[in-house]
């Protein structure tokens, strides 16, 4: 059996089938579609091939260091071969995205065993951030955990009162901060919280004002600092939510984030708008940072577990009937 027909039987195993081949529609129509039509010129996995498929992965957000990279990989698969086939190609090309994924080992979610865990989500205004914070909230819950929230975004229009909405309609208590003050009172407030009730889980909203690179980095620093001191271990995950639409700009943004704290798992949004996928293997090859959760719909549900089967499976579906 092929790396891509094991694919495919790996994924009719999965629950989330339909929302993930909805979620990647857009995603499939500019990468897995766009292969598909390379078979009808085929030669060889020869140098205009790869320079083709280059400007495939480009065009998918791959990212120029991780298409070069899956390119040679590829190159170095097929030299095994005296000749093959176009199925066997894009198969090859498939298997080494996923190696290209996994060269580097994700490390597990932490979880406190002393008390509340914490997580900062951190990310700029627009990349849904509030929103994500709501939809890990009501997936704890779906867990049987006790949930609170830290609405310590203080400085965006609106962002306390989006998640005190969210707080009033999934009944998870939010801490807030107050506008225009200083997050890092709010993430104190809320660990307090956290532990004078006995919460599992804390979720925290945080600031993300990434025009000023020099004052981000500080409240970020400073955030860090109280959580700590509050709480053992704690942030004891630091989340970027990205807005997966805005492509490499996404990946820069993971770039300055990365520099002023310590991530441990990134949450991309809007999967399911004009984002095209790529950006997925982008993030986790020059970044070494695990893509944990995938926004692949409005809804409070429509947040899902990254799995790299289903992942690749739905992004490479125009070549099912490669041959």
């Amino acid at each position: 059996m092929s790396f891509l027909d094991s694919l495919k039987a790996a994924f009719r195993k999965k629950d989330d089938q339909a929302t993930y081949l909805s979620g990647f529609k857009k995603s499939n129509q500019s990468f897995g579609n766009k292969l598909g039509e390379m078979q009808y010129h085929f030669k060889g996995v020869d140098d205009a091939f790869l320079e083709q498929l280059t400007i495939i992965l480009l065009e998918a957000d791959v990212g120029i260091h991780t298409a070069d990279y899956i390119c040679e990989q590829l190159k170095i698969k097929c030299k095994e071969y005296p000749s093959i086939t176009f199925h066997w190609a894009m198969n090859f090309l498939i298997e080494t995205m996923q190696e290209c994924y996994e060269e580097v080992e994700d490390k597990p979610i932490q979880f406190n065993e002393n008390g509340p865990t914490v997580f900062l989500l951190e990310g700029v205004n627009g990349s849904g951030k509030t929103t994500t914070t709501a939809k890990l909230g009501y997936s704890f819950l779906k867990q049987s955990k006790k949930v609170a929230f830290t609405a310590a975004d203080t400085f965006r229009a609106g962002a306390i009162e989006q998640l005190q909405e969210w707080g009033n309609r999934l009944s998870i208590p939010v801490i807030a901060g107050k506008e225009n003050g200083d997050p890092s009172a709010a993430i104190v407030d809320g660990c307090r919280y956290a532990k004078e009730n006995q919460m599992d889980i804390l979720l925290c909203d945080t600031a993300g004002r990434l025009q000023n690179k020099v004052n981000l980095m500080a409240e970020l620093s400073k955030m860090n600092k109280v959580a700590g001191r509050e709480i053992e271990g704690a942030p004891h995950n630091t989340w970027l939510v990205l807005d997966a639409t805005t492509g490499q700009n996404g990946l820069s943004q993971a770039k300055i984030f990365a520099e002023s704290t310590k991530l441990t798992g990134i949450i991309l949004t809007k999967m399911d708008g004009t984002a095209k996928g790529g950006i997925v293997l982008a993030i986790k090859h020059q970044l070494h940072i695990p893509v944990l959760y995938l926004g692949l719909g409005e809804k409070q549900e429509d947040l899902r577990p990254f799995d790299l089967q289903s992942y690749l499976y739905s992004i490479s579906k125009g070549l099912e009937d490669a041959r």
